[in-house]
Order: C-alpha cells, then sequence, then structure tokens
C-alpha cells in the first residue's frame, strides 16, 4: 500500500509500507517515505501522528543495526 502525503517543505511524501509487516493485519506496520536527503518513519496504525525523521546516514545506521539483531 503506498499513501502520499506532504513532507511540509513543498516535496510531497510516497509512503511504503514495510515488507516485514504482518500481513494478516494491514495496520500494524511501519511505513517509510524517502527525499533526497531524508528518510520518514511513521506508524501506520496512526498516518496523521508523529514521524520520525533521520537523515540518510542515520537510517543506514539503524538499518545495518537492526539487520544484525
Amino acid at each position: 500500500m503506498i499513501r502520499e502525503t506532504s513532507a511540509g517543505d513543498g516535496l510531497e511524501l510516497r509512503w511504503v509500507k514495510s515488507s516485514y509487516s504482518d500481513s494478516s493485519n494491514s495496520n500494524e506496520c511501519v511505513e517509510v517515505a524517502t527525499t533526497p536527503s531524508t528518510v520518514h518513519v511513521r506508524d501506520s496504525k496512526n498516518a496523521a501522528g508523529s514521524q520520525l525523521v533521520l537523515t540518510l546516514s542515520a537510517w543506514a545506521s539503524f538499518v545495518t543495526y537492526a539487520s544484525e539483531r
């Protein structure tokens, strides 16, 4: 599922659901959207709520860390 919202700076965000999400309940997942310099992360259960915004470097470090666990 892909949803689009604004990043607040004129950029439109294209949200993509994590491929690791539980397919039996599509509302319980993490969604990400990228811009040229950031990665936005949000909880699909609260799409209008807060977002975590990371630099590309911070996102790469997180993904590396998470994949080792």
